[in-house]
């Protein structure tokens, strides 16, 4: 595909809106329902004297560079549009020097583009269209009776570039349009065509101003000299008679403040050298020249300030993007901008003023605004899923504030929220909880691609989570645990232990905070498990082959119980003298008390699962094959993990053995000081344990890297924290003789391959006195049996198995930790599924899974969309389940051009369908960043093109039409053809897109008919 964007004319964008919203309610893909309208009826009036009914927009940027963006940032709640930044290098110059993707939004945002990737005449074209569309539409939306917003034009980089002849025409096109061929074409045409419209008439188009825009921005490279800076400044000020704000670099907080500021707010592996800090504007010198433009731009009556900020300009260094450079924005930006709003108002005595844009969302705008009293602007909460909509939310959360008088910035209050801000847990990086992408393994396919990646990809056992929260939060307890259980065999084990997955794939990871579906499943199992248990009864048996399983943990009594249920006869082995082994012997009790397991052993008992406990097998398993038909060996690691020092090993406890002290011999002797060497989820249940053993004073938890990089999952680490256990980073023991534990300090290195840092010695040793040391660093697996019965080993001395687990003795399947070494429970479970159905398969019984279908209003999905909702109480969380497998179009909603479309085509399962628009897209990437599936959609959806060159540059399935009924089209096998009778030539998926778009979705072809190339 091509990365060039085609912009529509005039008449095509009338065309499609008016269509689009007659057909379907929407306008570029947003519902009329999410539509903003300031019904309060107040205005901001800017410091330029501009009066805009919200004080939100789109930072100069993505969102910002088509007309359909800009009426789409309108539509939703913008009135600042901050237009994107024009240079001298511009159209095909700037595109081939934009490595694509472009942008990276998983978390904070990362981009390596920065001004228009149109002509520089293109771009002002764009801007004038947009400015055309919003007066019309606002009327005819009834959104407003007059202008409500404000353009901020933004120009770069130097003061020839911005003199030069193409970008001073820009500039004094926006002064005043009256006199451009653009603004003419649009007058002309809405008088043509007055008559499309029930509202807007033809006192509107004369009210229409010409002066479109009075305010500029700088937008200063970094390394740009504070003379260079002064002299564009003064020209803008004097000789363009335009009220002027200098974007500011944080680079000018320096280089140790913002370093300190990130790592202590989790953000050590963002790279960057003082390169930047030494070489753009400095402190002192941005000083004396913002006093001396502020005297200037009050001799000429104009307003100069500031914008807050640029984007941070950092290294890459884990191929984050496919350039040596790339620019930081959003929640990682928030504690940097806010020091800079904070200094230079403190400084400036709240005297200068300031526009913001660095890390404003929901959570904080109003206190954001509160301080300010100017502009917000945002990018990275609309580069994510919702897009576009979020607009609404904050236009609506500051629409009480817009009345107050401006008297400057609030000092007071900008200081205060730029310490809550850095304080606060909500703004650090691992309240994430370490999640990186949402993506799954599964390949985007070209048709019914709505998927929750909770439950598929991110649950090893398909629990069907959107319909048990719907339930739960319906408070229909008794059909949850029906749900639950359908695919659960411990509900209450991993309501409460469950690594959650789930979690760290839930769409709500991208929003605020991930969903608690632990929690919820918690819930329906406290209120509802043990009236299900009671009414389990026993399978009629259907087969008279036996299963074996060896192994009584997790995993071997979801295999027995998957087994069970479906009619075969499985007897468990255990040589423990209960169920539910590391669940019940290792764990804390404070975790999860025995009461709790045995409400789930209760399940497969009642489903008649035989155990047998303190009955070891030594038999081999062809020995045991004469009695058994299938064997299923899961008899977890439970072989002392690798010390933790190279020397005096014998002096330290082993994890495993010191948790079975506690749990199964009721406490373990350790003195007063504790250490424990580790950082998985072991490691902090032997932290919080230790500390409640008697005569114990204090738990030291020691770690060669840093909490950023602990496998534990975040909550664990949380825990331990908030009991006030030490927490010593970047320490690697090396010895201990039973009283002192030498070891060598350490720093960050570079990533590895792991995606983690390495870490290097300082050459600096510790001496620390510990009376105990637990070595918490991964227990291993006895691999002896396997051995003993012939099983193949890899390397690493793990068994080799089929994708159903079996192993090279037929029948014979492994599963768990003694097959992956230690791992989670859920895990464990997810292989003993996979095998359960492979036996039910080969022994040709059908299985009970079923699959439930818990629909939520289509409308109440939508509404939903976009909008940022803190964690909820209890049952109460589920309500903020987003249904991603009933409406998904997160691709839709990212894409800042409009270029993904939902389109109803019929004769599938999904809502819609979704086709990407390829003159529409400059390939940024940002919809492939936030697909649950592998793919990315500009390159793997069905596509519509406007141009032959389009066409033949891409690969993806699509078409174009060429005359009244022909078409090229390239089909799903690569190959191309051209045809005149699709019903003869396409496949029926493709048949069934090109009838759909042609009957319903005209609009979407003819601009193809007026692409200027």
């Amino acid at each position: 595909m091509s990365e060039y964007m085609r912009p529509m004319s005039f008449g095509d964008l009338i065309n499609w809106i008016k269509e689009e919203c007659k057909n379907e309610g929407k306008v570029f893909g947003v519902r009329k329902e999410a539509f903003y309208k300031n019904e309060s009826k107040t205005k901001l009036k800017t410091i330029f004297g501009d009066e805009i009914s919200s004080c939100v927009g789109p930072a100069a940027g993505p969102h910002s560079q088509l007309a359909q963006n800009i009426l789409t940032a309108y539509l939703t709640g913008a009135r600042f549009i901050e237009l994107k930044t024009v240079q001298i290098l511009d159209g095909e110059e700037i595109q081939k020097a934009i490595a694509r993707p472009c942008i990276l939004a998983e978390d904070e945002c990362y981009n390596c583009e920065w001004s228009t990737e149109l002509k520089v005449e293109e771009a002002f074209e764009e801007y004038i269209k947009a400015y055309f569309l919003i007066q019309v539409f606002a009327k005819e939306f009834n959104l407003s009776d007059k202008k409500d917003f404000a353009y901020n034009m933004s120009c770069g980089y130097d003061l020839e570039g911005i003199k030069s002849p193409k970008i001073d025409s820009y500039i004094e096109g926006l002064k005043n349009a009256e006199n451009t061929e653009i603004f003419k074409e649009c007058v002309a045409y809405l008088k043509e065509n007055i008559d499309l419209f029930d509202n807007f008439t033809e006192e509107d188009l004369e009210a229409i101003s010409p002066m479109v825009c009075n305010s500029i921005t700088l937008s200063t490279l970094h390394g740009c000299p504070a003379h260079e800076i002064e002299a564009i400044a003064k020209y803008l000020l004097t000789e363009k008679k335009l009220n002027t704000f200098i974007k500011c670099n944080p680079t000018i907080l320096g280089y140790d403040y913002a370093r300190n500021t990130l790592d202590n707010m989790g953000y050590d592996y963002i790279e960057f050298t003082d390169f930047h800090f030494k070489d753009d504007l400095q402190y002192e010198d941005a000083v004396v020249m913002f006093n001396k433009l502020l005297d200037l731009a009050k001799e000429k009556d104009l307003v100069f300030g500031l914008k807050l900020s640029n984007t941070f300009p950092v290294d890459v260094k884990r191929g984050e993007l496919p350039a040596e450079e790339m620019y930081m924005s959003g929640r990682a930006l928030l504690p940097l901008t806010l020091s800079m709003a904070a200094k230079l108002s403190e400084e400036f005595d709240g005297k200068l003023p300031m526009s913001y844009s660095g890390g404003a969302d929901a959570g904080n705008i109003v206190e954001i605004f509160d301080a300010i009293g100017q502009p917000i602007t945002v990018a990275t909460t609309i580069l994510k899923p919702g897009g576009y909509v979020r607009f609404k939310q904050l236009a609506k959360e500051t629409e009480n504030l817009l009345e107050r008088e401006y008297e400057g910035v609030d000092v007071e209050k900008i200081l205060a929220l730029r310490d809550e801000v850095i304080k606060a847990w909500e703004n650090n990086k691992l309240y994430r909880e370490k999640v990186g992408s949402r993506k799954t393994e599964s390949t985007l396919p070209l048709t019914d691609c709505y998927k929750a990646p909770c439950k598929d990809g991110g649950c090893p056992i398909h629990q069907q989570i959107p319909e048990y929260l719907k339930l739960v939060d319906m408070e229909k307890y008794d059909e949850a645990i029906e749900v639950i259980a359908n695919d659960n065999t411990a509900p209450t084990i991993l309501g409460e232990l469950c690594a959650h997955y789930c979690q760290s794939h839930c769409t709500r990871v991208d929003y605020e905070k991930t969903l608690q579906i632990r929690q919820m499943k918690l819930i329906a199992a406290d209120k509802a498990q043990a009236k299900y248990v009671e009414n389990i009864k026993a399978t009629d048996l259907k087969s008279d082959k036996k299963v074996l399983v060896i192994g009584a943990g997790p995993g071997g009594i979801a295999a027995a119980s998957y087994l069970r249920r479906n009619g075969m006869d499985v007897l468990v082995r255990e040589k423990l003298s209960k169920p539910y082994g590391i669940v019940s012997h290792i764990i804390p009790d404070f975790r999860i008390p025995d009461e709790e397991i045995e409400r789930d052993y209760k399940i497969a008992l009642n489903q008649g699962v035989k155990f047998e406990f303190n009955s070891e097998v030594t038999e081999s398993y062809e020995e045991l094959k004469k009695e058994f038909d299938h064997i299923v060996v899961a008899t977890g690691a439970w072989k002392e993990g690798r010390s933790p020092v190279e020397v005096g090993s014998d002096h330290v406890i082993d994890a495993l053995d010191f948790l079975w002290d506690v749990r199964m011999e009721g406490g373990a002797k350790l003195g007063k000081k504790v250490a424990v060497v580790g950082a998985g989820d072991v490691a902090m249940d032997c932290t919080r344990t230790a500390a409640r053993q008697e005569g114990v004073e204090e738990v030291t938890l020691v770690y060669r890297r840093t909490e950023a990089y602990m496998p534990a999952t975040q909550e664990e680490v949380n825990d331990v924290k908030a009991e006030g256990h030490k927490i010593m980073e970047l320490v690697a023991p090396v010895e201990y003789d039973g009283k002192v534990l030498k070891c060598k300090k350490m720093k960050l290195g570079d990533f590895d391959a792991s995606g983690r840092k390495a870490v290097v010695p300082t050459g600096e040793e510790l001496s620390l006195e510990f009376d105990s040391v637990i070595g918490a660093t991964g227990a291993r697996v006895d691999t002896s049996a396997f051995e003993e019965n012939g099983i193949n080993l890899d390397d690493r001395k793990k068994p080799k198995t089929l994708e159903s687990y079996e192993s090279n003795i037929a029948n014979v399947y492994i599963i768990g930790d003694c097959l992956t070494g230690a791992s989670t429970i859920v895990n464990a479970m997810g292989q003993a599924k996979t095998v359960a159905l492979d036996i039910l398969k080969k022994e040709n019984l059908p299985n009970d899974f079923k699959i439930f279908e818990v629909k939520e209003d289509e409308e109440v999905l939508y509404e939903k969309r976009g909008v940022l909702v803190d964690k909820k109480e209890g049952k109460d969380e589920g309500s903020r389940c987003l249904k991603c497998d009933q409406i998904c179009e997160i691709c839709t909603e990212v894409c800042p051009n409009r270029a993904n479309v939902a389109i109803k085509v019929d004769g599938f399962n999904n809502l819609h369908q979704i086709i990407h628009i390829d003159g529409m897209c400059n390939e940024c990437g940002n919809c492939g960043v936030f697909c649950p599936h592998a793919g990315n959609p500009y390159k793997d959806k069905f596509t519509v093109f406007w141009t032959e060159e389009d066409f033949m540059d891409s690969t993806n399935v699509g078409f174009l039409k060429t005359g009244e009924s022909s078409y090229k089209v390239r089909l799903e096998n690569g190959n191309i053809i051209e045809t005149k009778d699709i019903k003869k030539d396409l496949t029926e998926n493709m048949l069934k897109f090109i009838e759909a778009i042609e009957e319903n979705y005209q609009h979407h072809l003819r601009p193809a008919a007026n692409v200027k190339m």
